[in-house]
């Protein structure tokens, strides 16, 4: 057996790669915001004038980013392939593109929320705007910017600067850099760079992956060393044996109140899709980039192209970790054998974040690793750039134009850029919090599984059924981002202070405890109880209001527009990315 030590450090044409790919990236940029407007339709929406490619290239850039290179590839190191069902949601894009695409492009929307007033009231798209923003600044800016520590830590550990280590340097360098050409061009510069990160960000990844399986001997010794568990898609409620390593209960002798962080089938199938359709077809972070199209038909289009390019990940982020996971149970490497392996042979599961960019740190040669560090960086900042963007988006257009409405567009736009400042010095003070969790995908995952629910049930609930009202939207939005915000605050003490621990019994106890998927089913079964409730406890909506924003209240002609604007080869793509899926997923079965 070949055993591979670390060379961690980066040699002369690895910064010539790097600082070629900052050169370029930044040209683009300059070249994009020498081209803008000082409008705010060019500045939010990039002037409604994006391509397909674009479009679907931007909305897998903004998806792939920190919680991927980092927490998604630690994942694979610790759960396998049980972190691929999000992944697999490439089909909740289809759905953005086939079902909601029309809704939003005949609206002409700028935010979500907005499209929330002109379906229910103001006051519900007021309640969305908050509550996206709070999501935005618990995890897309922080975890974007912890993320870029954690690879500056392991790539570059020995950088300092005033008394800071490399994670901190790392986490304002990605921040600053990204912040520069999001606050100056807005979307449109968001955009055509995220489509560049793209390309350097999957051939990047795919280098890691063949370079990792050639040090590990290729795929037969992966599934040899992993075991069939780690590539089973499906997890079991109840183990057979509940102390081995991947036994969701972590009990003895009661019932089974919770479950740790193994995922569970029964989580994966109810209430992973609930989590998937908000994020690709009711968050602005996503939906944006399909806003700035021209038509539903480049919307469409660009939807089906992301989802093609979501499947990547399973292969390029979740196998890497996996690969990192085997090189050091077998000690091929060395050096990740001893970051992720304590001195009995046991799994360190913090020290899986560092899987990805110890496989570039280790594995590759001098060179090939400077792609793939830009590659890296490439993610780390067309994540932040997205939310950057999405962020003042709603700040601007759903608060300021709201208490300014004689703002001009110059206004808007400078306060635009203002909002992504600020958003920037918030997500900053919510690292050490992050550093303190016990996993950054379990965080994002556990976050955003207590604040989607509601936000599902408004939008599809909203669309698909006419007679739901603004009252029964607003008690739907309040009570369920109340019961995540419950949840939110119970956990925080226990992920921020590794000795602190509710008294075993308990209600904090058990509501701790119980698995985040379950108590996320909860809030969305409570949420779809409420809305129609209230709803048809109360007046109806005056349906000429809501013309064209239901599928109850849609015009024939708005409905044979919508038809003419497809395409054979957009169904033939559609059914081919299904059958895509449903072979991934009898492939991992074990």
């Amino acid at each position: 057996m070949q055993v591979l030590m670390a060379q961690t450090s980066l040699g002369t044409p690895d910064w010539i790669v790097i600082a070629a790919y900052f050169g370029i990236l930044l040209g683009l940029a300059w070249w994009v915001i020498l081209k803008g407007r000082d409008t705010a339709d060019d500045y939010f929406l990039a002037g409604r004038n994006l391509g397909w490619f674009i479009v679907g290239a931007s909305i897998f850039a903004s998806n792939i980013g920190s919680e991927h290179l980092v927490g998604l590839a630690g994942s694979g190191a610790t759960d396998g392939v049980a972190m691929a069902h999000y992944e697999l949601h490439a089909w909740c894009l289809l759905v953005l593109g086939w079902v909601m695409v029309p809704f939003y492009m005949r609206s002409k929307v700028f935010t979500m929320p907005e499209f929330l007033e002109r379906r229910f009231s103001p006051t519900a798209r007021w309640v969305l705007s908050i509550i996206s923003l709070v999501a935005y600044i618990l995890t897309k800016i922080a975890v974007g910017i912890f993320a870029g520590g954690i690879v500056f830590s392991v790539l570059l550990p020995d950088i300092t600067f005033m008394g800071l280590d490399s994670f901190w340097v790392g986490s304002i360098l990605v921040i600053v850099l990204t912040g520069i050409y999001t606050i100056l061009g807005g979307l449109r510069a968001v955009a055509y760079t995220e489509a560049l990160q793209t390309i350097v960000l999957i051939f990047g990844s795919i280098v890691v992956t063949i370079f990792g399986l050639r040090a590990l001997g290729g795929w037969d010794q992966l599934r040899e060393i992993c075991g069939s568990e780690m590539f089973n898609l499906w997890k079991p409620l109840v183990p057979d044996n509940i102390a081995g390593t991947w036994a969701p209960v972590r009990e003895s002798g009661r019932m089974a109140w919770y479950f740790n962080d193994n995922y569970p089938w029964l989580g994966m199938l109810f209430c992973a899709p609930v989590i998937g359709l908000w994020y690709w077809c009711t968050d602005q972070y996503i939906v944006q980039r399909a806003l700035g199209a021209p038509d539903e038909r480049t919307a469409r289009r660009g939807s089906i192209w992301a989802s093609f390019l979501k499947l990547l990940p399973v292969f390029i982020f979740i196998i890497p970790g996996m690969i990192c996971f085997a090189l050091a149970k077998s000690g091929r490497v060395e050096a990740i054998q001893q970051t992720m392996f304590d001195s009995q042979g046991q799994l360190i599961r913090d020290e899986s974040q560092k899987a990805f960019p110890m496989l570039v740190a280790t594995i590759l040669p001098v060179g090939v690793r400077g792609i793939v560090v830009a590659g890296l960086l490439a993610a780390l900042m067309s994540s932040l750039a997205g939310v950057f963007n999405a962020s003042s988006t709603l700040f601007t257009m759903d608060f300021y134009s709201k208490l300014r409405p004689k703002a001009s567009q110059h206004q808007l736009v400078w306060m635009g850029r203002i909002a992504t400042t600020v958003m920037v010095l918030i997500g900053l003070f919510w690292i050490p919090v992050i550093r303190g969790g016990k996993g950054l995908y379990d965080y994002l995952q556990g976050v955003q599984s207590y604040l989607a629910p509601p936000i599902f049930v408004v939008f599809f609930f909203g669309v698909f059924m006419k007679r739901l009202n603004s009252k029964g939207c607003l008690a739907a939005l309040v009570v369920g981002f109340a019961m995540g915000l419950v949840r939110l605050v119970i956990d925080t003490p226990v992920k921020l202070m590794s000795d602190f621990s509710y008294t075993e019994g308990t209600f904090l106890w058990i509501m701790n405890n119980v698995f985040f998927q379950y108590y996320s089913l909860l809030i969305f079964v409570v949420c779809v109880v409420v809305m129609i409730a209230v709803s048809y406890l109360t007046k109806a909506p005056s349906y000429e209001k809501i013309k064209g924003l239901t599928y109850g209240t849609v015009t024939k002609e708005d409905r044979q527009k919508s038809r003419a604007s497809w395409s054979s080869i957009e169904v033939i793509l559609s059914v081919l990315l299904m059958v895509i899926i449903v072979a991934i997923y009898l492939y991992f079965r074990g």
